[in-house]
């Protein structure tokens, strides 16, 4: 079963082989869902700063009735912390917000700010601040992992060019339709995993038909295509849900897509309309 799998990062963490994304559940829903994953088998868990629910986080956390060193947890550092002080202080108010002693990973949340996602400037610099405080955090123990998202080639560069701590994670968009391999082999090369958000493309790939005759071949749903596909490419999957019956029917995939399959599914046309989500910065919008 899926979520009794694990991958090891390069310093031999083990991270749970699927994690549950929150993004866009209430912190007041996500204490719940938390609780139904735990049950349902879930031990990876992925929350944000930007997202306003790490409370909830960990107060399922508390009442998941599991021991706390069995759940895997996962915050990021808002995007807009491009600071040493700022990130050090940012870092121990989620150890608070969340009330945990540790957390499992945490990453910096995009190499630019979101309202300068699409702008010229790097942020080479703050970045290189952020991470700073990330080592710190990691060597002291706060931290179990550290890593990055949204990172391009050229800022993964250059946090590695003056790291002790190299990034162990780097999340990215990547879904069927939508899967940036040059990357994914760059962080392979250099020992990071990397983690694919929204892979059912914010839902918009459970519109797709040519995607739900292969789906309909393995007698699965498309999101649970989606998945397997990321897993098939060693990438971990977050798809996000607060459905019980979703979290149970994308946990359940244990099949393996062929390989001709796979060919197929790797150049299918991009989804260019994320829908309701096609505002924010990751999705090729642009926040006003």
């Amino acid at each position: 079963m899926i979520l009794n799998e694990t991958f090891t990062l390069y310093n031999g963490v083990q991270i749970p082989k699927l994690g549950l994304g929150t993004w866009f559940i209430s912190n007041e829903q996500v204490q719940q869902t938390v609780v139904d994953a735990v049950h349902l088998g879930y031990r990876h868990f992925d929350t944000a700063q930007a997202y306003q629910n790490e409370a909830g986080v960990g107060l399922g956390v508390k009442n998941a009735g599991v021991k706390r060193e069995e759940l895997f947890i996962t915050t990021k550092l808002a995007a807009e912390i491009k600071s040493y002080d700022a990130a050090v202080a940012s870092i121990n108010q989620s150890l608070e917000t969340l009330g945990l002693e540790y957390i499992d990973l945490m990453l910096i949340h995009s190499p630019k700010p979101w309202m300068e996602f699409h702008e010229d400037d790097s942020f080479f610099e703050g970045n290189l601040e952020a991470w700073r405080a990330l080592e710190e955090a990691y060597k002291a123990g706060k931290l179990r992992s550290i890593g990055v998202s949204n990172f391009q080639k050229a800022d993964i560069k250059n946090i590695l060019k003056s790291a002790s701590v190299k990034p162990m994670v780097n999340q990215v968009l990547a879904h069927i339709s939508n899967t940036p391999f040059e990357l994914i082999e760059y962080c392979k090369t250099e020992g990071i995993l990397v983690q694919a958000y929204s892979p059912v493309a914010h839902g918009e790939l459970l519109k797709n038909e040519n995607v739900a005759k292969i789906a309909e071949k393995y007698k699965v749903t498309i999101a649970q295509l989606g998945i397997r596909y990321c897993l098939e490419l060693g990438l971990l999957p977050l798809p996000k849900t607060a459905n019980p019956a979703h979290l149970k029917n994308n946990a359940d995939v244990d099949f393996q897509i062929s390989a001709e399959d796979m060919e197929y599914l790797v150049n299918i046309d991009p989804i260019k309309d994320y829908g309701s989500a096609s505002m924010f910065p990751v999705y090729g919008g642009r926040l006003k």
